[in-house]
């Protein structure tokens, strides 16, 4: 076998030069090079720096607030607000002094879940008033308004939670979601109940399960522009099986009966209705005669009502024009998958326009690209082999787009913008040395970037039309006082390349490694996900853990496989009724590509994967024993049949009609087939990829007499972090690939 140096295997792909800011770290720091740790890691402050979320501008522009986390306590959000006027910030809400400790409902935990802001405290959301004289702000299940003098008003004090709660375009009303049904009064004053109470299985105003875990719509109602209508979901969820889901805690044991559709499985009937804001003049928007769809979007442009429609098989998406008077229905269009044996990606990345025409985000010349739908006709407006990933706004007035893709670099995506008369003239807005993603106002007059690279933490500013920079919002400078500069020092820069697939597709990958020394052998932190969604090779910022793991003496590596996101159509298409089969055989090249370098220990490749990548653990040590050192599976999959009907059966199909994809891609068949050393974990309340994934897979390794490792964390969900879990979950890790050999060179 040919053996590699490190220059001359960066030199087989497209290998990117570390940022300079890389060679500046002696210059700038006096500070000897300081190892960090897990426990520093998932500390407060956080070593990424202040993390604002959720940035908006107040209706008139003149406001820009954000939630900005604390100091000595990183998951604590509070709300802020920055006078463009005055150059000044201040302090609206104190989510700790207004806090009442109230513990929040079931329902509010399980929906933040599926938000994926379950570790977040204090304000996780806010909403201007249409005056712009106050805002919305939810906290600790209750509601409450903050003016921009600093008061603030309860609005609700109530033992239930008030769910995905919005003020009505004009401010007129306050709507939420309270004991699954949708309440609406004023936004001070008493509010009552619009929709009937009809029993547990029953929900009104509400996301059903697959729609907040897996179609990215977390809400099941919508105001018309004019206040005079609302759309109402009703969902039924008696036909759905139950998982009895013991939330095994440290102190006691609460049982829960999860309404979870698993793959094959009925799903919740889901209903639309139009009502006025008191309930009445209550009619049934014509869905069509197949009751077994989903409800993939809902819209209002002007008044009128749009709904998206997704098949069943997930290969059609039909968008229908409903009259908010009668409910009737008609096609509009119908949207088809790219190819055969592949299915439609749900997309926010559309708009109506004031002239009746649709800006619209497809698939359909096998990359995500934009298109303008008018009159029946149909114009492409951007195209070639890269992909839109976000339509941020569109300025009516000047007849411009703006929009996020990876036009100039599939690992760093920018900013972009074109004028709607002329489409074929394409103009950057962003630096092309930082990853860039971006908001913008209704109006798309101002941009909110938010921008980073492999060694500059996120930074966030507000921009004009043309992308000149008017005022920070975070400029996050890696100065003296950054909660990072101790470690700057031993930070090591990012290597980025491509290696060919079996089929000869480039695949990215990114290695970080330690100052390495003549002669010496490393072992590897195999990093990987390796199921469709996610893109984890990107020249953005990636946070303190991958360092704290190379100071440790270990390389970290990552690829992204066949089946990830932004690649198009052909990239992600292979997984169909395949999953465990390209994936892992794309991420065996990966580990045979680390076995050329002449400072790899090849017999001490470790990988490490969590949810997919849990799955993808399991399968690999199965397929190819002896070619990696150890594996840790978090949270796996272990048989899709035990999945969500939404996620699995867009790639799987059914159980019923695909049974052999299914049993090709189980991990239990062949659990017994893993001969290498094995550290499975696992949250003991996990609601989203269930317990029995696990003990399914524990009793077929304890059967079979297979020894294996474990770490059960109890209490916790999908999401096993903490200030103090998170660093024991990683050291648990370190311990087990130590006992096990897999440790770096004396």
């Amino acid at each position: 076998m040919r053996v590699l140096t490190f220059a001359t295997a960066l030199a087989l792909g497209t290998c990117l030069a570390a940022p300079a800011l890389a060679d500046d770290h002696t210059t700038t720091t006096q500070a000897a090079p300081m190892d960090l740790t897990f426990e520093r890691v998932f500390a407060s402050p956080s070593l990424d720096g202040p993390a604002p979320r959720q940035a908006k501008l107040s209706p008139d522009g003149r406001y820009l607030t954000l939630l900005r986390n604390r100091e000595d306590d990183r998951e604590r959000y509070d709300l802020w607000a920055y006078d463009r006027e005055k150059d000044d910030w201040s302090m609206l809400v104190d989510s700790e002094k207004l806090s009442s400790g109230r513990e929040l409902s079931e329902d509010e935990k399980m929906q933040r879940e599926r938000a994926r802001v379950g570790s977040l405290k204090g304000i996780i959301s806010y909403e201007w008033t249409s005056n712009g004289k106050a805002l919305l702000v939810p906290l600790d299940g209750d509601l409450y308004l903050a003016g921009l003098d600093g008061e603030v008003v309860r609005v609700t004090d109530t033992e239930e939670s008030e769910l995905n709660p919005t003020l009505s375009p004009h401010g007129n009303f306050i709507s939420f979601v309270r004991d699954r049904q949708l309440w609406v009064g004023p936004v001070i004053g008493e509010h009552a109940p619009v929709t009937p109470k009809e029993g547990e299985a029953i929900r009104w105003g509400e996301a059903e399960f697959v729609a907040q875990e897996e179609m990215g719509r977390l809400t099941g109602y919508w105001w018309s522009p004019d206040e005079n209508r609302i759309a109402v979901q009703r969902f039924d969820e008696s036909g759905v099986g139950i998982v009895t889901r013991a939330a095994i805690g440290a102190t006691g044991t609460k049982v829960f009966d999860q309404r979870y559709p698993v793959a094959g499985s009925a799903n919740a009937v889901v209903e639309l209705f139009l009502m006025d804001p008191d309930g009445q003049n209550r009619v049934k928007v014509d869905l069509g005669d197949d009751p077994d769809i989903y409800l993939a979007r809902v819209d209002w442009a002007g008044n009128e009502l749009y709904v998206q429609r997704q098949n069943r098989e997930q290969t059609k998406l039909d968008l229908l024009k409903v009259d908010p008077a009668t409910g009737e229905s008609e096609v509009v269009f119908t949207e088809n998958a790219a190819v055969d044996d592949y299915w439609i990606n749900l997309s926010d990345d559309y708009k109506w326009l004031d002239d009746g025409s649709l800006i619209w985000w497809s698939e359909r010349d096998g990359y995500g690209h934009l298109y303008r739908y008018a009159e029946g006709n149909w114009q492409q407006l951007t195209s070639g082999d890269w992909v839109v990933t976000k339509l941020l706004g569109v300025d009516q007035a000047q007849g411009r787009l703006y929009f996020q893709g990876t036009k100039d670099d599939v690992l760093a995506q920018q900013i972009y913008r074109f004028d709607l008369a002329d489409p074929s003239e394409v103009t950057r807005l962003t630096d092309l040395s930082y990853v860039n993603s971006g908001t913008m106002d209704n109006k798309a007059q101002t941009l909110l970037v938010t921008r980073s690279n492999d060694d500059r933490p996120p930074q966030s500013y507000l921009a004009d039309a043309e992308g000149t920079r008017l005022a920070w919002i975070e400029q996050n400078e890696l100065d003296g006082d950054h909660p990072y500069a101790p470690f700057l020092a031993s930070h090591r820069p990012t290597q980025y390349g491509v290696l060919p697939a079996e089929d000869g597709t480039l695949l990215y990958w990114e290695m970080v490694a330690p100052d390495l020394e003549p002669g010496k052998k490393y072992p590897v932190y195999f990093y990987h996900y390796g199921g469709p969604g996610p893109q984890i090779v990107t020249k953005g910022w990636n946070g303190a853990l991958r360092q704290a793991i190379v100071d440790k003496g270990y390389i970290w590596f990552a690829l992204d496989n066949r089946g990830s996101a932004n690649r198009g159509v052909k990239f992600e298409q292979p997984i169909y009724r395949a999953m465990g089969g390209v994936e892992v055989r794309d991420q065996k090249a990966g580990a045979e590509f680390l076995t050329q370098f002449d400072f790899v220990d090849p017999d001490k490749i470790a990988i490490d994967g969590w949810s997919y990548g849990g799955y993808m653990t399991l399968k690999q040590l199965q397929a190819d024993p002896g070619l990696y050192a150890a594996g840790i599976s978090g949270a796996p999959v272990t048989r899709w049949e035990l999945y969500d009907t939404h996620y699995t059966e867009r790639y799987m199909g059914t159980p019923q009609d695909d049974a052999e994809a299914y049993e090709a891609a189980s991990a239990i068949p062949d659990a017994t087939k893993i001969t290498d050393p094995m550290l499975l974990i696992h949250g003991m309340a996990d609601d989203n990829v269930v317990f029995e994934n696990a003990t399914e897979l524990i009793s077929a390794m304890q059967e079979g007499n297979v020894p294996f490792q474990m770490m059960l964390y109890p209490g916790y969900t999908h999401r096993v972090s903490g200030e103090q879990i998170s660093p024991h979950r990683y050291n648990t890790v370190f311990r087990f690939l130590e006992h096990h050999g897999v440790t770096p060179p004396e």
